[in-house]
């Protein structure tokens, strides 16, 4: 992990650019990257909304061992990015995204651990880290509480799918209206052992302020270092509801890891977490249902105690 002190970064100026350049900047970062009919970007007042379903249009799931049996259905999620971004005194950390990539599926920090404290940012959480665990696939993401598709490390997958890939990319934004680029410079040089600081960021002459993918922990963004009115009302994706109204209880990681475990997308919709456990077959499926955001499932978990279940859940 690079670290430098956190109020160095007081010394970086605010942000230079105008708001509708901003506004310009986020646009073009999702278009120029080809996502622009999958993600909609809408500049409000102070923020610009990154709107999209969630489910990227890349290979996901396959490769997780540590799995919380959960599997990604489409969510809907409006992403709400500063126009006017300002540095503060402190990170700011949550149990939630931070940001959203260019393809709109929100990005959280590396943990699986609950919101980290300040001790935490300055220590490699191993025990929580979904990479070294296990729990992301090789795109750098996993469906998480919500059944939502989520990234906790480098985004690779889609950033092969990105019309502009290159180091000058930028690949999102976090929520406090700075960018996010990958492991280099933007100009392509490689980023000075010890640059980083604490939440994976940098100064940067356009923005005031750039964030950083990395190829050791904390791997992306892990706290935010400029101030965000409203953060605790930021947006995050609920759990699906049973048609009855109750709560899809959440899965439980399985102790010792899964093996072989497959996500399989069909054309009609349907789609299938395949996996096994101790040399016993174990799935997670569904197909759209006959109502909006709805959804016919049928599980056998190692969660449920291996019982075939099947219920509708909705968003």
């Amino acid at each position: 992990m690079h670290i430098v002190c956190a109020f160095a970064l007081l010394l970086v100026p605010s942000l230079a650019f105008a708001h509708d350049d901003h506004c310009a900047a986020v646009r073009a970062s999702v278009s120029d990257a080809g996502f622009a009919d999958e993600v909609t970007v809408t500049c409000i007042d102070d923020h610009a909304i990154i709107s999209s379903d969630t489910y990227p249009d890349h290979e996901m799931m396959t490769g997780i061992v540590g799995t919380n049996e959960q599997v990604p259905v489409p969510a809907q999620y409006a992403a709400p990015i500063l126009l006017d971004p300002i540095l503060g005194t402190a990170p700011l950390t949550r149990d939630a995204a931070l940001g959203v990539a260019v393809n709109g599926v929100p990005i959280y920090d590396y943990t699986a651990g609950g919101e980290m404290s300040a001790a935490d940012l300055a220590h490699h959480q191993a025990q929580h880290d979904t990479v070294q665990t296990g729990q992301l696939d090789l795109c750098g993401g996993h469906a998480g509480r919500g059944d939502d598709y989520h990234y906790h490390a480098t985004p690779t997958c889609m950033m092969a799918q990105m019309d502009n890939a290159g180091d000058d990319a930028i690949i999102g934004w976090a929520f406090d209206g700075f960018p996010i680029y990958g492991a280099a410079n933007p100009d392509g040089s490689t980023i000075a052992d010890g640059a980083l600081d604490i939440c994976n960021g940098q100064a940067d002459a356009t923005f005031g302020y750039r964030y950083h993918t990395s190829a050791d922990a904390p791997y992306i963004v892990q706290c935010l270092m400029g101030e965000v009115p409203g953060f605790d009302a930021l947006p995050r994706v609920r759990p699906l509801t049973a048609l009855n109204g109750s709560g899809a209880s959440p899965g439980r990681p399985p102790r010792g890891g899964v093996d072989d475990l497959v996500f399989t997308q069909f054309p009609d919709g349907r789609r299938s977490m395949d996996y096994r456990y101790q040399g016993v077959a174990y799935y997670i499926r569904y197909a759209p249902s006959g109502q909006a955001g709805c959804y016919e499932f049928e599980t056998r978990t190692v969660t449920n105690g291996g019982v075939a279940t099947t219920r509708t859940y909705c968003r």
